[in-house]
């Protein structure tokens, strides 16, 4: 069996140029992947393997008539169980089907469609991507395959997105981010999570948790892989992928003034703040300028969010509206909080939206005098499942795993996640990117430059004991 899938995109994508290898061979790469580690890994909820070869087989056909739609053409990806893809029905996490509406394919996944790129299956989400754990009442939580001996949440609301790419069985992943639901399941399982700035890409097609916040967004094993990716799918990007990744390989270490905030720092586990801090310490080694940066703004719209923010109003009148023949099916640890997130008054909402606006400005502006702000982007290990069976080990886990991501929704920013280290259980830990909004190619520039330095997940980390041959 070929390890192409084991390279980069770039280096693929010249392999399927040459002739060297063909995307039915990747396709049947990946499927042989997914056999052999991703019966116990569990990251999809729907796979169709004629369409899947189908579709492989197709972009052969396109290239050899010397047709050629860009870097991701002949590429296998997955799309999270919350787009709708042509052929398949859309669950959202629920427990039966949604009607034939949510099926309907939106921008991004079009994108993907006109890049020729084949699609692996979709992936487990959180039910209406309610969490950022990972776990699903219904269709049960994908295995966080960094752990060999206990089943670890993958992280959520993309619960299988980052799955997926350790198994093999694809090399990008479509998310979506409205709390943190790219980031969490990237620096869960060691890869790289790009959350956009809102409304930058169509979230149309989606299934919505939060109009105010919802951003759609990708994971991959590398930032190189998420700017051709990023490339082919962002609508104010002129440039083809390789043309963005060469520009923004100019942006050197020494070109960037990092701000550090001890707000990120706080209450982590064991090995989190060290391996972040260790990651910076060699970072500022490589000529980047390193500063202290207080963000008041972060920890006024935590309070926010703590209280309900905007999202839970908003989806508490998508169930009862839209929705609300679902009610009933709600995994328990929504449910449980379903009466508190009708309670919170019109009046209520709107102050926090309008408040939050004026947070956001006014953190636009404490962020000139650096280029990024970073940090941990998920301050706690990734739990084992048990210890999230209850609603209170939910909820506090929950909301820990959320903590530092949960900024760049709110105060609208742009963010990228990469893997720079594992805690102290072995597990891996995420170096938080963030830049001001519509501000996405600082982010990847930086990100990409802290990958030159640091190097990719896999050479860092290593690979995860349950996708190791």
């Amino acid at each position: 069996m070929s390890d192409m899938l084991k390279e980069s995109i770039g280096t693929i994508g010249q392999a399927l140029r040459d002739g060297k290898t063909t995307s039915v061979a990747l396709a049947k790469e990946a499927v042989a992947n997914h056999d052999r580690r991703g019966g116990a890994l569990d990251a999809y909820k729907s796979r169709d393997a004629n369409q899947f070869r189908a579709e492989a087989q197709a972009a052969d056909a396109v290239l050899a008539a010397g047709i050629d739609f860009g870097p991701l053409q002949g590429i296998p990806v997955s799309v999270k169980d919350l787009y709708g893809v042509a052929g398949y029905q859309t669950f959202a996490g629920t427990p039966a089907a949604l009607s034939e509406k949510w099926e309907m394919e939106g921008p991004v996944v079009e994108t993907f469609r006109r890049a020729l790129a084949p699609i692996f299956g979709k992936t487990h989400t959180v039910e209406f991507a309610f969490g950022g754990l990972g776990t699903n009442a219904h269709w049960g939580t994908p295995r966080n395959p960094w752990d060999a001996k206990a089943h670890r949440v993958p992280g959520g609301s993309s619960a299988g997105a980052g799955v997926s790419l350790c198994e093999g069985s694809a090399l990008l992943a479509l998310g979506s981010d409205t709390a943190g639901s790219v980031r969490v399941p990237a620096s869960f399982t060691g890869n790289v999570g790009v959350k956009t700035s809102f409304g930058r890409w169509s979230v149309d097609g989606i299934v919505p948790l939060s109009p105010s916040l919802d951003t759609a967004g990708v994971l991959a094993r590398t930032v190189s892989d998420a700017i051709l990716a990023f490339a082919a799918i962002d609508p104010l990007t002129d440039l083809p992928g390789a043309a963005l990744l060469a520009g923004f390989g100019d942006v050197g270490p020494a070109d960037i003034h990092i701000g550090v905030c001890d707000h990120f720092f706080e209450d982590c586990d064991p090995g989190v703040a060290e391996g972040i801090k260790a990651a910076i310490d060699e970072l500022a080694k490589a000529g980047a300028r390193v500063s202290s940066i207080d963000l008041p703004e972060a920890a006024e719209a935590d309070e926010i969010f703590l209280r309900g923010g905007l999202a839970a109003p908003e989806f508490a009148a998508f169930i009862n509206g839209e929705m609300l023949d679902r009610k009933a099916t709600l995994d328990p640890n929504v449910a449980a909080r379903f009466d508190s997130m009708e309670a919170i008054p019109a009046v209520d909402y709107l102050i926090r939206r309008d408040r939050l606006q004026q947070l956001s400005a006014s953190l636009e502006d404490r962020m000139a005098d650096v280029d990024v702000v970073v940090g941990p982007t998920v301050p706690i290990t990734p739990p084992v499942v048990d210890a999230v069976a209850d609603l209170e080990g939910y909820r506090t886990h929950n909301m820990g795993a959320l903590r530092n991501t949960r900024t760049a929704n709110m105060l609208a920013l742009s963010a990228v996640t990469i893997p720079v280290a594992l805690d102290k259980a072995g597990m891996p830990v995420g170096f938080q990117i963030m830049a001001p909004l519509d501000e996405d190619e600082r982010a990847l520039a930086v990100a990409l430059a802290f990958e030159g330095v640091l190097g990719t997940g896999r050479q860092r980390l290593g690979t995860p004991p349950l996708c190791k041959d």
